[in-house]
């Protein structure tokens, strides 16, 4: 076990262990720099590579690199050591849910609002392709604020996990919160799966016990095969009628997400949350990192016979000082080493290229500059770094993005452009109509990251 008091790569000073599985510890820590507290996740790299989960680790910090959204518990960044991979996350204070769920039910408005963030965060992951699979009140959070958060992912799918036939087949989540579908292990769709779940979340919110409950596993799987449950008599009558709708034990004809969102009691009070996007303005860079989980997955998950380590502790993630690439890094950013396809494989939803230039970098920002005073965009510039952030309200809040400045040789450099927030087709809008156009004179190659053809496993 970790001591207390710890230094972690440098950064993180470790505090008490918050709890632990078979696999991984979780403890508090603070950012030495910035005094951010954080949760650090410790997995034990031998352990989990021996009953071959390691899929399920690289599957886990793609999922939560893909969801950025104020109800998610979000990733910060992902360093590995010769035996450990780390996970640093936002530390959420309030504990989980289910402690207020076994204090007794909940009262009406308490129950709806936090059913609304968690359909809202359900919802945000979904539009990213991203299906929880382990809804449950004790993988939600709550904030010191009383907000709710959607945390552990590691059952989660993509979707490209799905089969030829466009649905999911691992059987997988908590028995008395799994949908019919699943346990009849035919195949399902992943969305309807996750809302037959949050129905569940729903019932014992407001009831204070489980809406299929027997004893007898095999008889409380019939009761969900059948959708057999009573609503008690303190349920108000549209809520009995929202959770008949729910809990349909037949997918095509459960409520979709975009219905529950629209009935008349879901609405009440409800207020769609801005993702939050940190103000460029005097904001600490480091809030500002974003995790490099997918692209360096592949280096993060590896074994130390394989030779990736040459000292005891090593930080895998890239730091943002100026960045001169020396082989190993261009041999890792070529389109054979870079395993982002391999979890986000949309084509038509790019959300992160490279281009190469013979420009010195003073004009490659000098350019972008100019782009965000036509678009009336922030600008942020810190060494081989520039940020940019709208002032319109997209689908997915602000749009922002990064442009990253690498030094290959003295006369050549590579720009990493990708989108931090906002939505993805808003951000492939700028990019063709706005981007590309206007850095046309100084481009002299373009690589879309997401748009190659990988081997597959």
């Amino acid at each position: 076990m970790e001591k207390k008091g710890t230094i972690l790569m440098q950064k993180y000073e470790l505090g008490r262990l918050l709890g632990q599985g078979t696999f991984a510890k979780v403890y508090h820590a603070r950012n030495i720099k910035t005094g951010l507290s954080v949760a650090v996740k410790i997995i034990d790299k031998e352990k989990v590579m021996k009953v071959g989960l390691i899929d399920q680790i690289k599957r886990e910090i793609s999922v939560m690199s893909l969801v950025k959204h104020s109800n998610v518990v979000q990733l910060y960044e992902v360093m590995a050591s010769k035996t450990k991979i780390y996970f640093a996350m936002e530390f959420v204070k309030g504990g989980e849910l289910f402690n207020k769920v076994a204090k007794g039910r909940l009262k009406e408005d308490a129950a709806r609002k936090y059913f609304q963030q968690l359909i809202a965060a359900v919802d945000f992951c979904h539009s990213r392709g991203v299906y929880h699979r382990d809804l449950k009140p004790e993988n939600l959070l709550l904030d010191e604020n009383g907000n709710l958060k959607v945390s552990d992912f590691g059952l989660s799918a993509l979707h490209e996990s799905r089969r030829q036939d466009g649905l999911l087949h691992t059987t997988c989540g908590t028995p008395a919160y799994v949908a019919p579908e699943v346990i009849n292990k035919k195949g399902y769709d992943g969305e309807k799966a996750d809302i037959w779940s949050c129905g569940v979340i729903l019932f014992v919110l407001l009831a204070g016990y489980l809406p299929f409950h027997d004893t007898n596993l095999m008889d409380m799987y019939k009761k969900i095969s059948r959708g057999e449950f009573k609503c008690p008599q303190w349920f108000p009558p549209e809520v009995k009628k929202l959770m008949s709708r729910i809990l349909d034990p037949n997918p095509c004809t459960r409520m979709p997400l975009s219905k529950i969102m629209e009935n008349s009691w879901f609405k009440k009070g409800f207020k769609q949350i801005a993702i939050p996007i940190p103000d460029l303005d005097g904001a600490d860079w480091e809030e500002f990192e974003s995790p490099r989980g997918v692209l360096d997955i592949h280096d993060v998950c590896k074994s130390d016979s394989e030779g990736i380590h040459q000292h005891k502790e090593e930080v895998i993630t890239r730091t943002m000082k100026p960045t001169c690439l020396n082989a190993f890094d261009i041999i890792s950013l070529s389109p054979g080493f870079d395993l982002s396809g391999l979890f986000i494989k949309d084509v038509n939803c790019k959300s992160e290229a490279r281009f190469t230039t013979q420009m010195p970098p003073s004009m490659v920002v000098a350019k972008l500059e100019e782009i965000a005073a036509i678009d009336s965009f922030k600008v942020k510039k810190k060494d081989g770094m520039v940020k940019l952030q709208g002032n319109k309200g997209g689908r997915k809040g602000l749009l922002a993005i990064d442009a990253e400045i690498f030094e290959v040789t003295p006369s050549f450099h590579m720009v990493e452009v990708k989108k931090r927030a906002g939505d993805t087709m808003e951000y492939k809008k700028f990019c063709d109509q706005e981007l590309r156009p206007s850095l046309k004179g100084i481009v002299w190659d373009w690589q879309d990251i997401t748009n190659k053809e990988l081997p597959r496993n």
